[in-house]
């Protein structure tokens, strides 16, 4: 990623390395409860509510090229289930690591003596900028990576009846009768009949099942 414009220290994704002090091996470890940013997960399936607590723990290590960030972001995830689609929520864990270089190092953690350009190099690589480093970026991907991407209320939910839509983790029992399609006019028919004429359609059905029989 290129270098971008100042970054805001106020920020709460924004970590200063001054502490650091580009000495190689040094270590800095960090924890800090922030407010979710909008659109933190998978947009339209599940995802950490905007404004929502994410809690983050750190470790910053010096070397010599920048500054190695190893976390863990955990937080509570809200979405839909894709079987029943009845609302659900589950705790997320997502570890990350990523490196921030030196704006002013080559890869081996020389100075430059001018700055290389090469912006198809720069635009995979995260920077520190003036002592700070901005982790958005690094959050959101591993968000994305830890939750799945069809979230079930549980792993055996037997979702919806194909036939009504009615939620079959609601009622284990739940199935409609075969009918067969052709008679299926005739019995609705039969209910506005009296019961001698009731009698004439039965006795119908059963000389059609015969001559079917025969016909097989």
């Amino acid at each position: 990623m290129a270098l971008n414009a100042r970054l805001d220290h106020r920020n709460p994704l924004v970590f200063d390395t001054h502490e650091l002090g580009r000495r190689p091996g040094a270590l800095q470890r960090l924890t800090r409860e922030i407010d979710a940013p909008a659109d933190l997960g998978i947009a339209g399936v599940i995802g950490v509510p905007e404004g929502a607590p994410v809690e983050l723990e750190l470790r910053l290590e010096s070397v010599m090229e920048g500054v190695l960030v190893t976390g863990t972001a955990r937080a509570r995830a809200k979405g839909e289930c894709v079987r029943c689609l009845e609302p659900l929520e589950q705790e997320l864990t997502a570890d990350f690591q990523e490196m921030f270089s030196y704006p002013d190092a080559d890869d081996r953690g020389r100075v430059k003596a001018e700055p290389a350009d090469d912006a198809e190099d720069d635009e995979d690589t995260l920077f520190i900028e003036d002592g700070l480093f901005d982790l958005e970026t690094v959050l959101r991907d591993a968000v994305v990576l830890a939750l799945p991407m069809q979230p079930v209320c549980q792993d055996d939910c037997p979702g919806l009846c194909s036939e009504c839509g009615a939620r079959l983790a609601d009622d284990p029992a739940h199935h409609h009768d075969a009918v067969d399609i052709r008679w299926a006019a005739l019995q609705g028919l039969a209910g506005s009949l009296e019961p001698g004429e009731k009698d004439e359609i039965s006795g119908a059905e059963a000389q059609a099942g015969v001559d079917e029989k025969q016909e097989k």
